[in-house]
């Protein structure tokens, strides 16, 4: 149920043309440091829900790698 729960968000963070034409790195790196943190990932709520599943080595961020997931 877990995996399904989280395609599924992946699924509309990809769709969520409403917030963003598309699902892009830099535009979620606000501060350009190479990482999305928890803060920056704020401005979309299906990033937030999915973010400590897509941030593999739990250090609170999210790489371009853990990123490219949703992709």
């Amino acid at each position: 149920m877990k995996h399904l729960n989280k395609a599924l968000a992946l699924i509309a963070l990809a769709s969520s043309s409403a917030a963003y034409a598309a699902v892009d790195f830099a535009s979620f790196d606000s501060n350009s440091d190479g990482v999305i943190s928890m803060e920056e990932a704020q401005v979309n709520s299906q990033l937030v829900k999915i973010f400590k599943d897509l941030d593999t080595d739990g250090n609170g961020e999210l790489s371009k790698e853990e990123f490219a997931k949703v992709q």
